[in-house]
């Protein structure tokens, strides 16, 4: 008796990660507004915590507004990831959590862990509809990790929501 091709499902895992706590001290447009003090203590807690889950293979993409892209660099250089697995997106400057899927849909399947910096309302709307868990509200440096037993980015649905890491439960 033969046996066929086995097909192997593989795991995607996805990391939301909303941007730090920004400034309103300057009359800035939206996209200018730059981190507080506290981002930056914030964000150090919390890559200090996912350090142990970290992925040496892991790709982050940003939305480049200053208070992700700050956020994001800081991650970037926390985690030792390198240049070739960076990338600023122009379409995750999104508050709508469609189209914050649309742009984690559009990621190539080779690349099985992903981070992303990006916005509120669509960080909490796309952990909840994709993940396991429910929030009320994903606060700024908030970090969720979500797993899928799937081998594609398309049509994710029926994750794990392996981990969250706030920064308020981790002082």
């Amino acid at each position: 008796m033969e046996n066929g091709p086995v097909s192997t499902i593989t795991m995607k895992k996805l990391i939301l990660v909303r941007h730090g706590k920004s400034s309103w001290k300057e009359d800035l447009p939206d996209d200018e507004r730059p981190l507080k003090k506290r981002a930056y203590k914030d964000a150090d807690l919390v890559i200090k915590a996912f350090s142990g889950f970290k992925d040496d293979q892991m790709t982050i993409w940003s939305s480049y507004a200053v208070r992700a892209l700050t956020t994001a660099k800081l991650f970037k250089e926390g985690l030792n990831i390198p240049d070739s697995r960076f990338e600023v997106k122009d379409d995750l400057y999104t508050f709508n959590g469609s189209q914050l899927l649309k742009v984690i849909e559009s990621c190539n399947d080779d690349i099985q862990t992903l981070m992303i910096f990006g916005h509120n309302p669509s960080m909490t709307s796309v952990v909840n509809r994709l993940g396991d868990q429910d929030f009320d509200n994903i606060p700024t440096t908030g970090l969720t990790m979500i797993e899928f037993e799937t081998n594609s980015w398309k049509g994710l649905k029926n994750g794990k929501t392996l981990l969250y890491l706030f920064p308020k439960n981790l002082k």
